[in-house]
């Protein structure tokens, strides 16, 4: 672990997160941190790749959310597996339980907002969709990725909806920045979204509803695919 920790590394790429998240995966997955180490700290981290404490936590998060790491409350964050879990975290939710439940609530959500939603609202998504075209900061964008659900909860008009989108928002986070990291699916969503606000703006339930069916087919996809690595990881 020390010497590499040693080898100071530059960060030119424009996420940086993404690139101390693929910079550490890589070395874990290489056997350089070995099971059992404790990383080192955040401040250490930050050092080494010459960014703010606030983007090595990023990166950081999306290890433990992978089941790479652990962090333990006043010991540190300890490798823990050299390939991803089986089933990835999400805060108080798995992935599972985002996969299996979204549809459930998102799609209908989203044929209700066609029917529903005010000029107010349309006009709400739509900035949210122009901003998270230019936006270059994961984490702000994916703020914007939750609001962006959220809103459709909204517009749907439904409390029970608009409440279970909301309870779930810290946990659709966490899935989105993981997503973001490993596949880099930012340009895609944002076209996914705006298909979804397509629909939602000209008042088609059906297309609304298969948008949204869509664009969470493809995060399932994404999820399953960082899981599966786990299967198809090379044996050392």
């Amino acid at each position: 672990m020390g010497s590499w920790l040693s080898e100071k590394q530059e960060i030119h790429r424009r996420n940086a997160a993404e690139a101390v998240f693929e910079d550490v995966r890589t070395a874990i997955v290489d056997r350089k941190l070995a099971l059992g180490t404790r990383l080192p700290s955040e401040v250490q981290l930050a050092e080494r790749y010459g960014i703010s404490r606030a983007i090595v936590r990023e990166a950081l998060r999306s290890l433990q959310t992978l089941g790479f790491t652990q962090t333990k409350t006043g010991r540190g964050t300890f490798v823990v597996s050299e390939s991803p879990a089986r089933q990835l975290g999400g805060g108080a939710y798995s992935a599972r339980d985002l996969i299996e439940a979204r549809p459930c609530i998102e799609i209908p959500a989203a044929g209700w907002a066609a029917l529903r939603r005010s000029k107010e609202q349309l006009a709400s998504l739509s900035s949210l969709c122009d901003r998270m075209d230019d936006e270059e900061d994961v984490r702000t964008w994916v703020r914007m990725d939750a609001a962006f659900h959220g809103e459709i909860a909204e517009a749907s008009g439904n409390a029970i909806f608009r409440k279970v989108v909301a309870d779930v928002r810290g946990a659709l986070s966490t899935q989105s920045e993981l997503v973001e990291h490993v596949r880099g699916r930012r340009k895609a969503s944002n076209a996914e979204h705006r298909r979804i606000l397509e629909a939602v703006a000209a008042g088609t339930e059906e297309d609304a509803r298969v948008a949204m069916a869509e664009h969470l087919l493809e995060v399932k996809r994404s999820i399953i695919g960082i899981a599966d690595e786990r299967r198809t990881a090379p044996k050392v």
